[in-house]
């Protein structure tokens, strides 16, 4: 086991683990550490963490040291900075007509290095832009492509549901989301419905869809034939939050509305078809 802290350098980034060192450390520190990237500051998320040794890649980089105020200040002055770097830039783009949108531009916190995120159709030869701003800043230029589903994170905004999106309030990775999910929550398949706001399926179909799939599980499907007290039936639909079977008895006209837990009382499904 090794002691670490979890580092987060965006608002809904990714947490990377380093060396605490002989740093005494907090949760909610700013801390400045070494990366691949070069120095770079950071909020602490975790402390004290134990973790193993394979869950790491070694040797750990270690904390330099806890931000103080100039620290801080050089964040602030590094994002100034970057306003200016996103103005120059996007002029450069026009003069030189590249089909490239610029989404974002940061500073490293040692100024090393200037990255610039943009969006493009395919790919773009930058390489003269890249000269030139190189020649304008007078250090590493960076150009990175990102997709759309980053660009949201990076930009943010109000999603359909009318609260912030989020991939840029809590989400630190993208999980895979699927059509398949919007189709076992029995979910409109229109596109305007069913997508957010950077035109790719809603992460959000992701936080319920362990749920639909052991209810599926357990559930019996549409149009199977069940027996019941009241004679032969067919499931004719499902309610699947609330665990609510719709069996057509086609001998008396009837639909009976069952629970789970009443169709396993009854003995209609055995408990154990649902472990």
């Amino acid at each position: 086991m090794i002691e670490v802290v979890g580092v987060r350098f965006k608002k809904a980034g990714k947490i990377y683990y380093f060396d605490p060192g002989n740093n005494n450390i907090d949760v909610d520190d700013y801390v400045v550490v070494e990366t691949v990237r070069g120095i770079e500051f950071g909020k602490t998320v975790i402390t004290n963490k134990q973790v193993d040794e394979e869950d790491v890649v070694l040797p750990l980089k270690k904390v330099i040291r806890v931000a103080d105020e100039n620290d801080k200040l050089t964040v602030v002055e590094n994002q100034e900075l970057a306003d200016q770097a996103l103005e120059a830039c996007t002029r450069k783009i026009k003069e030189h007509n590249l089909d490239m949108n610029l989404v974002n531009v940061e500073y490293t916190f040692d100024r090393n290095k200037i990255i610039f995120y943009f969006t493009a159709d395919g790919r773009v030869d930058f390489r003269n832009l890249v000269k030139d701003l190189a020649a304008a800043f007078k250090t590493r230029i960076e150009l990175r492509q990102i997709g759309v589903r980053d660009e949201a994170k990076m930009l943010g905004g109000i999603g359909p549901c009318g609260r912030m999106l989020c991939c840029s309030t809590f989400l630190g990775d993208f999980e895979p989301v699927s059509i398949k999910m919007a189709k076992d929550q029995n979910l409109s398949l229109n596109p305007a419905k069913i997508s957010g706001l950077c035109g790719r399926l809603m992460c959000c179909l992701k936080y319920e869809n362990d749920d639909y799939e052991e209810a599926k599980r357990v559930l019996p499907d549409i149009g199977e034939e069940i027996n019941t007290p009241y004679g032969e039936g067919k499931v004719t639909g499902l309610n699947i939050l609330e665990r609510i079977i719709h069996i057509e008895i086609p001998e008396n006209e009837r639909v009976i509305e069952y629970t789970l837990d009443e169709m396993i009382d009854e003995g209609i499904i055995t408990a154990q078809a649902t472990e």
